[in-house]
C-alpha cells in the first residue's frame, strides 16, 4: 500500500527516487496486513448463544403478510446499524455460529411454502387470474425472512460494502468446509442474487485512473493488484502514465472503492512477454507517439471484492474499455490479453506423478527427449529421469540453463497447450483465466515461451503466458459457440501444439 503523503510528494518530480525503497516496504506491509476473515477484532459486544439469539430476534423483522407486503413500514435504521456493529465485533468462530443461526432460523418458512404449493395445485382448474395469484403467493412465501433485513441494510451508509464483505465471509466458510449446511448455501445464493441486481452494469461507472486521481484510489489500485504486484511509486506511476491505461468500475454505494481494475499497455504489436510491459525503465514523463500505438494489451485484470465472486463485472469492463480505446484511437486494430496460466505447474506435477505411477513416461516425452533429460541431469533411465524432470519443474532450476531451456521448450509448450485447450471441467476450460476470456469470445491465439521469468511466473506456469485475442467481429459468435456448444476457438499455433501432444499421449 502506498501512503497518501508519499503519493502526493512524488507527483511533482522524480527527484525523490530514493524514497522508492520506503514505498516498496509499504507495499509489502499492505500485503501482510490485509485483513481476512480470521483477523476481525473483537469489540465489547455480547457474544455467545444467548446474545446472538437476542439480537437476531430483535433486528430480523417477521416477513409481512402477503396482503401487507407493500404497506408495512420499514424497520428503523438503528436495527440495521445494530446488526452491522454486532457482526463486526465477532471473532471468526462466532461469526460462523451467528450466520448459521441467521440462515437456519430466519430463512424460508417451509410449512407456509408447502401450504401455498398445495393451494396452487388446487387452483389448476380455475381461471388464469386465480392461478397467477396463487403462483405469486407461493413465490412470495419462498422469500427468506432475512432477505428483507439484507435489503434494509443496503440502504444505510456503508451497508452495501458490509454485505459484500459478509458474502466474502460466507464464501470462505463454504470453501473451507467449516460448514456444509444447505442453509449456508441458500444464504449465499440470496446474497449473490441481491448483489447481482445492485451491481448490474448499468449502475457501474467506468473511471480512468491517472497519476492525478485521488490518493485513496491510487493506494487501492496498488494494494489490489493481484497479477503483477506493484513494486514502488515509480512502478505505479508508470502503470498509469504514457503508453498505459488503467480503468476501474466503481459504484455509487461504495465511493472511492474500485470493484474491478483493468491495466492496459498501448503497443505497436501484440506483446509476447510481460517483462517488456511491467519492468521497462522508460522515462516517466515521455509523450505518447500515436503512430506507435496500434494494439491494446490487457495485461492484468483484478477483482477487488471477494464478496462479488460470480457477479459478472470483468467481461463488461473489457467491453467498455475497448469502446473507450476505439474512441481515443480510431485506428487501433488489435486487442489482446497477455495472460498468466495459474495452475499449469501444479497440474503438470500431478500428471507426471500419475504417469510415473502407471509407467507411461513415453506418452509424454519421446525416447530422444528422455535420453536428453537423462544426459543433462545424470539420471537413471525410467523413473529416475521422471523424478529428475519433476524436480526441475518444481524448483524452476531449468530456467537458469540454456541447454535445459532448449530441451524443455517443445515439451512444456505442447503440455501447456493441452492443459489450456484439452483439460476441461464440465466441458469448459479447466483453467479459470482461459474460461474467462473464452466466455468473452476471445480466441486462444498464441502461447508464449519464457514470457514471465519472474519467480511467480516460473512457479505457476513454467514461465509461459498466453495471448487471448479479441477479434471484435467474431467475439459474439465465439462466445456463443463456447457457452452453448463448448467449442474453443483457437489459432493454428495452439492447435498445432495440441496435435503434437496428442501424438504422444493416450489422453
Amino acid at each position: 500500500m502506498i501512503s497518501h503523503p508519499v503519493i502526493g510528494a512524488f507527483r511533482g518530480s522524480v527527484k525523490h527516487w530514493r524514497r522508492g525503497a520506503v514505498l516498496k516496504a509499504a507495499l509489502s506491509g499492505a500485503a501482510l496486513g490485509a485483513s481476512g476473515f480470521g483477523s476481525c477484532r473483537r469489540l465489547s459486544s455480547p457474544s455467545g448463544v444467548t446474545g446472538m439469539e437476542e439480537i437476531l430476534a430483535r433486528v430480523v423483522s417477521p416477513l409481512p403478510t402477503y396482503e401487507t407486503r407493500d404497506k408495512s413500514p420499514p424497520p428503523p435504521e438503528s436495527s440495521s446499524l445494530e446488526f452491522m456493529h454486532f457482526y463486526r465485533s465477532l471473532e471468526r468462530d462466532d461469526k460462523l455460529d451467528f450466520l448459521a443461526k441467521l440462515s437456519r432460523d430466519f430463512g424460508v418458512d417451509h410449512k407456509s411454502v408447502s401450504e401455498f404449493a398445495g393451494k396452487l395445485l388446487d387452483t389448476q382448474l380455475r381461471d388464469l387470474a386465480t392461478i397467477l395469484q396463487a403462483e405469486d403467493r407461493l413465490r412470495y412465501s419462498l422469500t427468506p425472512r432475512y432477505k428483507h433485513m439484507l435489503n434494509h441494510i443496503s440502504r444505510v451508509e456503508g451497508g452495501v460494502k458490509f454485505l459484500v464483505d459478509l458474502r466474502a465471509d460466507v464464501l470462505e466458510i463454504i470453501s473451507s468446509k467449516s460448514s456444509e449446511s444447505a442453509h449456508f448455501r441458500d444464504l449465499n445464493g440470496t446474497l449473490k442474487s441481491l448483489l447481482s441486481e445492485w451491481f448490474s452494469v448499468g449502475l457501474l461507472r467506468l473511471e480512468r485512473i491517472t497519476w492525478q486521481s485521488p490518493c485513496e484510489i491510487l493506494q487501492k489500485i496498488s494494494q489490489y493488484e493481484a497479477v503483477h504486484p506493484v513494486r514502488n511509486w515509480a512502478d505505479l506511476k508508470r502503470r498509469v502514465g504514457p503508453y498505459r491505461r488503467c480503468y476501474a468500475f466503481t459504484h455509487a454505494a461504495m465511493p472511492g472503492e474500485p470493484l474491478v481494475v483493468l491495466h492496459v499497455a498501448l503497443t505497436e504489436d501484440i506483446s509476447d512477454n510481460i517483462q517488456s510491459i511491467v519492468r521497462e525503465f522508460a522515462t516517466l514523463d515521455q509523450e505518447e507517439d500515436i503512430n506507435k500505438i496500434n494494439t491494446a494489451i490487457f495485461y492484468s485484470i483484478s477483482s477487488t471484492q471477494a464478496g462479488l465472486q460470480g457477479v459478472e463485472l470483468g467481461n463488461y469492463l473489457i467491453k467498455r474499455v475497448v469502446r473507450e480505446l476505439q474512441s481515443e484511437f480510431p485506428h487501433m486494430a488489435q486487442f489482446s490479453s497477455l495472460s498468466p496460466i495459474p495452475g499449469f505447474s501444479s497440474w503438470l506435477q500431478g500428471l507426471l506423478s500419475q504417469y510415473r505411477k502407471e509407467g507411461r513416461g513415453s506418452d509424454l516425452l519421446s525416447e530422444q527427449e528422455w535420453r536428453e533429460v537423462e544426459q543433462v541431469t545424470d539420471a537413471a533411465p525410467g523413473t529416475g529421469a521422471m523424478d529428475a524432470l519433476r524436480k526441475l519443474i518444481a524448483t524452476s532450476e531449468w530456467m537458469r540453463s540454456d541447454r535445459l531451456s532448449c530441451l524443455l521448450e517443445p515439451v512444456l509448450m505442447r503440455l501447456c497447450a493441452w492443459y489450456l485447450y484439452g483439460e476441461k471441467r464440465r466441458g469448459y476450460a479447466l483453467n479459470p483465466v482461459a474460461n474467462f476470456h473464452l466466455q468473452n469470445g476471445a480466441t486462444m491465439w498464441r502461447i508464449n515461451w519464457r514470457a514471465d521469468t519472474s519467480p511467480k511466473g516460473a512457479a505457476n506456469s513454467c514461465g509461459i503466458m498466453v495471448n487471448y485475442r479479441y477479434f471484435l467481429n467474431d467475439t459474439s459468435k465465439n462466445s456463443a459457440l463456447y457457452l452453448h456448444n463448448k467449442v474453443i476457438t483457437a489459432s493454428d499455433q495452439v492447435l498445432g501444439l495440441v496435435s503434437q501432444f496428442q501424438k504422444n499421449s493416450k489422453l
